[in-house]
């Protein structure tokens, strides 16, 4: 993972371990000895320091223990340091912390040397909660119970736990020395990680039970890490704009900037802020699942197997193709189907409306139970034995997507006053912007029509923003001020949306002054 962020340092971790040698008690110094730990640590800038009354007996008899010689752990909070944990003695090893992405499909999970900065390990899971729904509305609806929301907290520590201690045990570290974890989720999953009730989140007003969230301890949660270890959720702004985008935002970076940027993060929804130093808006909408490659027949997530990159010759009609993992071809994922409706586009395969076109001579174009069909892949190379095709009904669903995603980008830009032209960049953030490229999203109406160098892919900022916030503790009173400049708007009950969305279906849009970089082949506007 890349942590270099322009304008951010990372040497104010959220834990840090300090050794220190007491003046032994004498008759001339009547100290305890708690009031003189405190004492030592004032003097060196560690002030107001706090101690949970639970852990008092364990730290006094460390100071005793280690004859005034200790490691004192001590963990940030805005408010006050907090004294973790005391070892009698020095103590060589660095504190160790956790970054959480709480994703809802998948959660990853990055272990950090706090007192160094070094990513030690990194590993992702299924989230356990997707039999109790695949979607986060059925979720929902099955958190109305309060035993079912600690059911799925419980599936979710369980993996924190199982995850954690596979790592730490892969490293030959130990759990103990775990003092921090930072999770950034959405709004919704937020909510199940800490067992509060989300209904409020999908009706009207769409409120969730809170935005901010106090620092937890592991013992909370019931994770099996040093007991005290901090826990940090990123807050959340509105029902649909969580602590996933929050987080970010701060790995983009462009809320230090004068200039005018964009971040666009493509998961379940697209969430979308807009913005520089001075003021940030933001929104989200359903855009994502088609593009993630969920939706259509072989659409599938970017694993071994899957499909991410296509070439059409337009000439032939022919397809080349990666697969990632250099596996057998099993489907399409996001990227790979962005790339399929691009070329298939160019060729003039596909007609404006987004329709196979019917005139062209090509085995690969073929009838099927679900109209036209273009084969990318024949039964005999791929996985499972079976034709990996896109049909007509498979590009009107991916349309659709791609159409809300655009007109999304067209409401917020315009809601400020600004038009695309005004971005000084375009940053895609998740898996769609590991792989997804520029000039094909371009070609088919998907984002603006801007230069290639304007768009940066940033890979996992939800991973990225909580490791951030793990190096450098200033970050948490920077968070607050980000969402305090935050307007976000609801585009559930935006009709300006609605209205723009027919437009938008088509390739790459009905007015094409919106795409000037966009050649319209002949076949594309014969066919239609």
């Amino acid at each position: 993972m890349s942590l270099r962020i322009p304008g951010w340092t990372q040497n104010l971790p959220l834990v840090e371990s300090i050794h220190l040698e007491l003046q032994a008690p004498h008759l001339n110094d009547n100290t305890g000895d708690l009031d003189r730990l405190l004492r030592k640590l004032r003097e060196m800038g560690y002030a107001p320091v706090q101690v949970q009354p639970s852990s008092l007996s364990l730290i006094l008899g460390r100071i005793r223990e280690g004859s005034f010689s200790l490691t004192a752990v001590l963990g940030y909070t805005p408010c006050h340091w907090e004294l973790i944990d005391v070892i009698p003695g020095f103590s060589p090893d660095p504190p160790l912390g956790f970054g959480v992405d709480l994703g809802t499909s998948r959660l990853a999970f990055y272990l950090m040397n706090l007192g160094t900065g070094e990513l030690l390990d990194e590993t992702s899971a299924d989230n356990p909660q997707i039999p109790h729904g695949e979607d986060i509305l059925t979720r929902i609806l099955f958190a109305r119970q309060e035993g079912n929301r600690i059911e799925l907290q419980r599936l979710l520590v369980e993996t924190f736990n199982q995850a954690m201690g596979s790592m730490t045990e892969r490293r030959g570290l130990s759990p103990d020395r775990v003092y921090a974890v930072t999770v950034a989720g959405n709004t919704t999953m937020s909510h199940f990680l800490l067992a509060l009730d989300p209904c409020n989140i999908c009706k009207e007003p769409y409120i969730p039970a809170a935005n901010r969230f106090p620092l937890f301890r592991a013992a909370d949660l019931g994770l099996r890490i040093h007991p005290r270890a901090l826990v940090f959720v990123f807050p959340n702004v509105g029902s649909y704009f969580g602590g996933d985008l929050t987080a970010g935002i701060l790995a983009a970076g462009f809320h230090r900037s004068d200039e005018v940027s964009m971040l666009v993060d493509v998961g379940t929804n697209a969430e979308v802020v807009v913005g520089n130093r001075d003021w940030l808006i933001a929104c989200a909408g359903a855009a994502g699942p088609a593009l993630e490659g969920g939706v259509v027949e072989r659409g599938m997530m970017a694993a071994p197997g899957a499909i991410d990159r296509v070439r059409i010759d337009p000439q032939t009609l022919d397809v080349s193709y990666h697969v990632l993992g250099e596996a057998a071809p099993a489907g399409i994922c996001g990227s790979g189907l962005i790339d399929l409706i691009a070329e298939m586009f160019g060729a003039g395969i596909l007609t404006i409306q987004g329709r196979i076109n019917r005139r062209l001579d090509s085995p690969r174009i073929c009838s099927s139970a679900d109209g036209m069909s273009y084969v990318v892949v024949p039964a005999r190379d791929s996985a499972d034995g079976r034709d990996i095709a896109i049909s007509d009904i498979d590009v009107g669903i991916f349309l659709k997507s791609k159409a809300a995603m655009f007109t999304i980008l067209s409401v917020i830009i315009r809601k400020v006053g600004l038009s695309f032209g005004d971005l000084r960049r375009f940053y895609v953030a998740g898996t769609f912007g590991n792989y997804i490229d520029p000039a094909m999203a371009i070609r088919i109406g998907m984002i603006p029509d801007l230069p290639l160098e304007t768009f940066e892919g940033l890979g996992n900022t939800a991973g990225r923003g909580a490791v951030m916030v793990l190096l450098d503790r200033s970050l948490m009173e920077e968070l607050e001020r980000v969402c305090g400049i935050i307007t976000y708007i609801e585009l559930n009950v935006n009709m300006e949306l609605m209205n723009e969305f027919r437009g938008a279906l088509f390739l790459p849009h009905t007015d094409p002054r919106l795409f000037p970089s966009v050649r319209i082949p002949e076949r594309a506007m014969a066919g239609a």
